[in-house]
């Protein structure tokens, strides 16, 4: 977000709620309940939608995005890559920070990258608008080892792929309701897909600051064409 507005040579300040909870307390007045948002005095956009954003500010842009049938094999690739990852990890060192600057463990964070699109199947079967009380959920208490996280991921993966062998339409061209207002389905697939892949590439970089030699880490190839934040932990 900060380098699409900095692309844009729009002011912009970053605000890390988790560091500074009044700052999320101030947009819990307008109702927010969530984050990233854009705000501008009372007036604010959620920050999930790209194309949202640049209607706020007042800038067409033309977005380019991967075609749905790319965006569902990337994504696949990506969670079956994810699986491996997380078997590289040492059970020890699950309860630890998966980074100093948030209070998220690394078990939540690995269990998160299979909640994304398991928000996303549960918004499209099932209704579920709120994205967030999936993929921000904590995980059960029964799920304490990798091998655990792993099964869940497996599940979801093979879920992720079953819709869309059943799916007619393969631009997904439809529309999506979800927290942040009716969307293009293909836009919020590209976001999950992303999203996904951020968290991967973060779970390469904790295997790699353990001297652990990650197998067959993601590349920056695997990440073309993805709305990629430029930072690791952004």
């Amino acid at each position: 977000m900060k380098e699409f507005l900095t692309g844009l040579k729009i002011p912009f300040e970053s605000i890390d709620v988790s560091a500074r909870p009044e700052a999320m307390r101030d947009l819990m007045k307008f109702g927010v309940r969530t984050v990233p948002v854009v705000a501008r005095g009372d007036e604010y956009v959620f920050a999930q939608e790209l194309a949202d954003v640049s209607q706020f500010v007042g800038r067409k842009v033309e977005f380019r995005r991967m075609a749905a049938p790319a965006l569902v094999e990337r994504w696949l690739h990506v969670l079956e890559s994810a699986q491996r990852y997380v078997m590289q990890l040492p059970q020890e060192r699950l309860a630890e920070r998966a980074t100093p600057g948030r209070d998220r463990s690394i078990r939540d964070l690995s269990y998160h990258i299979f909640q994304v699109p398991d928000s996303f199947l549960q918004a499209l079967q099932d209704g579920v608008k709120d994205l967030t009380s999936v993929y921000n959920a904590p995980p059960p208490p029964s799920v304490k080892t990798s091998k655990d996280i792993c099964l869940y991921g497996s599940s979801i993966e093979k879920k992720l792929r079953e819709w869309w062998k059943s799916t007619a339409d393969k631009s997904c061209s439809g529309t999506i309701d979800v927290y942040y207002g009716v969307q293009p389905l293909h836009h919020v697939l590209e976001r999950c897909t992303w999203h996904s892949a951020q968290h991967a590439r973060q779970i390469i970089s904790v295997l790699q600051a353990f001297g652990i030699s990650v197998e067959k880490p993601l590349t920056e190839k695997d990440y073309a064409g993805l709305p990629m934040p430029a930072g690791l932990w952004t």
